[in-house]
């Protein structure tokens, strides 16, 4: 059974977030750890691009918080605890209750830190990076650990970001997940 027939059996055909039935997508929560419906929720397609483009933010829009926090599935728990943090709602936040590992994969994406602590990826032309942004790579990089060379001019799409440093960025070229130095890329 494919991921979106299970999260909608598992939704009953709702958002997990908003209860709203049409324009359904399955939302993967990133980082991955092991991937599947345990990493997935079941979202209306005007939340997740709200999820990743902060800057189109619509408060109103995410009243429906302060039920999915108490959602039993992890991942719409996962989505709550960033969305919350994103908006800044204290009260909401100190009532859910998340353990030390699932609390840490709902920090991973840097979402309730303070903008100064906050992780910041650029490419070599000082834009912001996103994960799933897609990159060309500016220079041919040799790659650790392997005889490939990542030719420069390669499109990278799909990156992941690494939350710990800013200068490393995660994408495949040639059908291996590498790291990639942000200095060497420039956003599409």
């Amino acid at each position: 059974m494919s991921i979106e027939r299970e999260l909608i059996k598992r939704s009953g055909g709702k958002c997990e977030l908003s209860g709203l039935t049409e324009d359904l997508k399955v939302y993967q929560i990133l980082p991955t750890r092991k991937g599947g419906i345990d990493e997935s929720v079941l979202i209306n397609a005007t939340l997740i691009d709200q999820i990743e483009h902060p800057e189109k933010m619509d408060v109103n829009l995410w009243r429906c918080l302060n039920d999915s926090m108490w959602s039993e599935h992890l991942p719409v728990q996962i989505v709550s605890w960033r969305m919350l943090s994103r908006l800044g709602n204290q009260e909401l936040l100190e009532q859910m209750y998340l353990d030390e590992d699932d609390l840490a994969w709902a920090q991973a994406t840097g979402e309730g830190e303070e903008d100064e602590n906050k992780v910041i990826h650029r490419d070599s032309n000082g834009v912001i990076l996103e994960t799933g942004d897609s990159v060309v790579l500016i220079k041919d990089l040799k790659v650790k650990g392997s005889s490939m060379v990542a030719k420069q001019g390669t499109a990278v799409r799909n990156i992941r970001l690494d939350h710990e440093n800013a200068e490393y960025i995660e994408g495949r070229v040639d059908g291996q997940t590498i790291v990639i130095i942000t200095q060497y890329v420039k956003k599409i």
